[in-house]
């Protein structure tokens, strides 16, 4: 079903995020260290609450944490924070 927050889903989206976090971890930007910094620590707390609510079988909050968390990234790398080309993991 497209119309509900699963477990599943929020493992696929929890995922997704982690591996394009760790690809902007390798591909911060020369001169742009303090504002990736910063994207990086943002997304993972988001990481880490997105667990939390999880576990608490909070489903809703828990996808709204790898939005808020993807939506960093996205947004590191529409700013040139990170030099990524991948258009299936970023918005490039």
């Amino acid at each position: 079903m497209q119309d509900k927050i699963t477990k599943t889903k929020i493992e696929k989206y929890y995922n997704l995020t982690s591996k394009a976090l760790a690809i902007a971890k390798k591909s911060i930007a020369k001169g742009k260290e303090k504002q990736a910094k910063e994207i990086i620590k943002m997304v993972e707390c988001y990481l880490e609450d997105s667990q939390h609510f999880k576990q608490k079988k909070d489903y809703v909050n828990a996808y709204g944490c790898l939005n808020y968390a993807h939506g960093w990234l996205d947004s590191g790398a529409r700013l040139k924070i990170f030099n990524v080309k991948d258009n299936k993991l970023f918005t490039v």
